[in-house]
């Protein structure tokens, strides 16, 4: 019997995803939902952390291909690993949001896969770049990417201020997973979030049950 493959089967897995970043005074917050889909309606996965750290202040959060994703993530923490013992310091945002940036364009054509960066150095404190799926690199001080962030972009620009304080912007973010998740299909799980600063690291989940109610209440 011949076996014809659906097309889910053909497809790829996709982070399917709800991701985002936000600078607020000091420093800057970092995070995404936790499921992945194929074909962008069957989740394949509901616990998958899509906040990836690349060097020691600086994160990024992955949306499109999941196996393009993880495959540019790897090469690029290669290239500021190298970096940063060739020059003996911690390397700047911008240089891992270059690197992706490079690996996204010469490989635009087979690649589906775009990327946040967010993280803090020295020279320039907290900062947030977006990656796009052709290799656009842009700056800006809040974004947000995946299929989840059509349903927020309205709250996001309503709601957000510049130098918020931490425990603000953590809220922002919060609210702004939770009501992505609650509209997509495919953005839902925990929300995974990483507050970065001058003086370290902090990572945050907050469960399924735990999240802000809006329109589900």
């Amino acid at each position: 019997m011949e076996r014809r493959c659906t097309d889910s089967q053909v497809k790829g897995v996709s982070t399917g995803t709800t991701i985002l970043a936000a600078t607020f005074d000091g420093g800057v917050v970092i995070g995404s939902d936790s499921r992945a889909s194929i074909g962008g309606e069957y989740v394949s996965s509901k616990t998958i952390n899509k906040v990836i750290q690349v060097h020691d202040r600086i994160f990024c959060c992955m949306a499109g291909s999941l196996a393009d994703a993880q495959a540019v993530i790897k090469t690029a923490k290669f290239h500021l690993s190298f970096h940063s013992v060739q020059m003996e310091t911690p390397p700047l945002v911008i240089s891992a949001a270059s690197v992706l940036k490079e690996l996204c364009y010469k490989n635009k054509d087979e690649l589906q896969a775009g990327f946040i960066t967010a993280g803090w150095d020295r020279k320039k404190g907290p900062q947030v770049y977006v990656v796009s799926l052709g290799g656009m690199l842009i700056s800006q001080p809040v974004t947000i990417g995946g299929s989840g962030s059509t349903y927020i972009y309205g709250y996001v620009d309503a709601k957000y201020k510049p130098n918020m304080s931490r425990e603000e912007c953590l809220q922002f973010a919060t609210n702004a997973l939770a009501l992505a998740m609650g509209r997509d299909n495919v953005s839902g799980g925990v929300a995974h979030l990483v507050v970065i600063t001058e003086t370290g690291v902090e990572h945050v989940v907050v469960p399924g049950d735990k999240l802000p109610k809006f329109h589900d209440e």
